[in-house]
């Protein structure tokens, strides 16, 4: 294995551009050092490198970021590809805007909490234990919500977007190829990132799910793309007066069944309700057959069937005949006259 020392940077450097200075005169100038596919696994003292802005590092074997507390004014560092476990060592890089560790073996974004002016975050294909999927630490995503424009979580198993709604200011989007299932949780964060532009979910599940495109475009109207696909103000405008016209039958349906409702509720009013009369109902006395039973001789003995139906019969009568609103609307006179008592 190979360690990244001020002697592996002085054989990388340009020999015509040191002219008659020194490695450590030479190195404090230095902005950019290219140091990709070295096979360096560890990186040691690079403190001459004060002015550092931009430092590649990627297809390594790097196992652990550490050694750059020296770069305060490092923005743009690459790691990816390497065998990075963890996140960490990097509270001192408070200028650093871009930041790719793709290719590696992450499994939570964290330790990012000082990175205040990061702008593009690539955490993309990490190798991950199986069934996992990458996760992140909310104090990290709580430092970069102001800040993180860009950032690219393809292909790492994630099947929800809501914990990165915090990014208020994000830009673009890379997420394809994981598990994203519902576009309810797209139109969700959609609704939150009022900024967003680009998208990218090619290799979801949830680009599969009926009218996909146009829900999406119609959530955000600040999307330029998506997928690749560039979304054209006719088609937005298209879908725009398509919605508005779904909405207004909608509402239209909803109307009309609200005062259809209304029509039948005056048969709840009382003012409304028709009078209402007993109905009797006198079932016929069955026939004494046989031998009859000798009657009591006790003077408050209980009246017969047919002196109870008799009594009935005339209560009934008086009842109806007495009664001007049954006479003028549900009788005719003359029938009246007929009803025997």
């Amino acid at each position: 294995m190979v360690r990244l020392t001020l002697e592996l940077i002085a054989k990388s450097l340009n020999q015509k551009n040191r002219r008659d200075e020194s490695l450590a005169q030479h190195l404090r100038k230095t902005t950019h050092l290219k140091l990709s596919n070295k096979n360096i696994d560890i990186i040691d003292d690079l403190s001459l490198c004060k002015n550092l802005n931009v430092l590649y590092l990627y297809d390594n074997q790097i196992r652990q970021i550490h050694n750059l507390d020296f770069a305060s004014n490092l923005r743009h560092l690459y790691l990816q590809n390497n065998c990075i476990s963890r996140i960490e060592n990097l509270a001192s890089l408070i200028k650093l805007e871009k930041l790719y560790l793709g290719g590696n073996y992450i499994t939570v974004v964290e330790g990012l909490e000082t990175l205040e002016e990061l702008r593009e975050l690539h955490v993309e294909s990490q190798q991950l234990p199986l069934g996992e999927k990458l996760l992140f630490d909310p104090r990290s995503l709580h430092s970069l919500a102001k800040s993180l424009s860009v950032l690219n979580i393809s292909n790492n198993n994630i099947d929800e977007l809501s914990d990165l709604a915090i990014l208020e200011n994000i830009i673009h989007l890379i997420a394809v190829d994981n598990q994203l299932n519902h576009v309810k949780d797209v139109e969700f964060v959609l609704s939150v990132w009022i900024k967003l532009s680009k998208l990218e979910l090619n290799g979801n599940p949830v680009c599969h799910k009926p009218k996909y495109r146009d829900r999406v475009i119609l959530q955000s109207k600040t999307l330029e793309s998506l997928d690749g696909k560039e979304i054209k103000e006719m088609e937005r405008q298209f879908l725009m007066n398509w919605k508005a016209s779904r909405d207004a039958r909608r509402r239209n349906r909803a109307e009309s069944t609200l005062t259809e409702n209304a029509s039948y509720s005056h048969f709840d009013d009382t003012e409304w309700e028709h009078p209402h009369f007993p109905i009797y109902y006198f079932p016929p006395s069955k026939p004494n057959i046989g031998i009859e039973a000798p009657r009591s001789h006790n003077r408050e003995s209980q009246p017969t069937m047919e002196e109870e139906n008799r009594v009935a019969e005339k209560i009934s009568y008086s009842t109806l005949k007495n009664s001007p609103t049954v006479q003028a609307e549900l009788f005719e006179p003359h029938l009246l006259r007929q009803m025997p008592l």
